[in-house]
């Protein structure tokens, strides 16, 4: 395998033994992966359908197979990558690494040249996330539907209206959750910049914000993303809601990645010490400090 354009390494809550049946039941896949999957290992490992790239049939080709590793070819849009994936005994049960190669670079994604291949590094940040929740039982993120132009999301997360608001709208909490350097100006008018002002230093703006209710950010494209918290019993219904794109080209690299951060920011609030599964991300391009794990 050349050199990965994508690494991700994540600790998942249960042995290597049922990790990998996690990985290799068709029945598991087609919960937390995909909405179909067939496997007949040494030949046979594929996964398609609307919750996947470029789904509408399999692309997949087992390279190499044994009790740890899961290696393929996934030919997305015309183009064969190479994904592995790695399994390792760790204190806190299986420590899973996931490695694709001839990637979109991330200046490509950005501009929304990648098509369906630009989804494919959240895609997977979503799937690991999912994989983790179903070996402990938990429910499941939403996953991205790349059939369709309604980028909607719900969930109920077990804390308040305030609480929830406060972790995606103070730039300490949604470090801690999310996995990435953020600056935030909480106000209606205020910035919001993945990576920090540095990075990005007009950054998205608030339109809305209603503490413990609601917020919107408007992007500089004029794409939208609005945030509805409801609150019942000590705990929130939050919906998440994408719009203002063009609906021949959803944004479903950025959906895709904020569906993987909602389920951090779920874990956060309901596990002890809400620790982060992820170990490392790397991504090829992205820049130097985005990413920042709190262990």
């Amino acid at each position: 395998m050349t050199e990965p354009d994508l690494r991700l390494r994540a600790v998942v809550p249960a042995p290597l033994k049922v990790t990998y049946e996690a990985l290799t039941d068709p029945a598991a896949l087609r919960v937390w992966l995909a909405e179909h999957a067939e496997v007949d290992l040494p030949r046979t490992y594929a996964f398609w359908g609307r919750f996947t790239p470029d789904g509408a049939e399999p692309h997949q080709r087992v390279l190499h197979v044994d009790e740890h590793t899961i290696r393929f070819a996934w030919t997305v849009e015309g183009v064969e990558s190479t994904v592995q994936i790695e399994l390792a005994e760790d204190e806190d049960g299986t420590l899973v690494t996931l490695s694709q190669s001839d990637l979109p670079s991330f200046a490509e994604v950005l501009a929304d040249m990648a098509g369906a291949r630009g989804a494919l590094q959240t895609f997977w940040s979503l799937a690991i996330a999912n994989l983790a929740d179903y070996l402990a039982g938990r429910e499941l993120t939403p996953k991205c539907d790349f059939t369709s132009n309604e980028l909607r999301a719900s969930m109920v997360i077990d804390a308040t209206p305030d609480e929830v608001f406060d972790s995606m709208t103070q730039p300490d909490q949604f470090h801690k959750w999310f996995g990435a350097n953020v600056d935030i100006e909480p106000y209606v008018g205020g910035r919001f910049a993945m990576g920090g002002f540095d990075v990005d230093p007009s950054g998205a703006r608030f339109v809305e914000f209603e503490p413990g209710r609601k917020a919107t950010l408007r992007f500089a494209d004029g794409m939208t993303d609005s945030w509805e918290l409801e609150g019942s019993d000590g705990k929130t219904r939050l919906t998440v809601v994408q719009s203002g794109f063009d609906p021949a080209n959803p944004p479903y690299p950025g959906w895709t990645g904020w569906l993987g951060g909602l389920s951090a920011l779920r874990r956060y609030h309901e596990l002890p010490q809400g620790r982060s599964i992820w170990r490392s991300i790397e991504i090829a391009g992205v820049p130097e400090g985005m990413f920042s794990i709190d262990q």
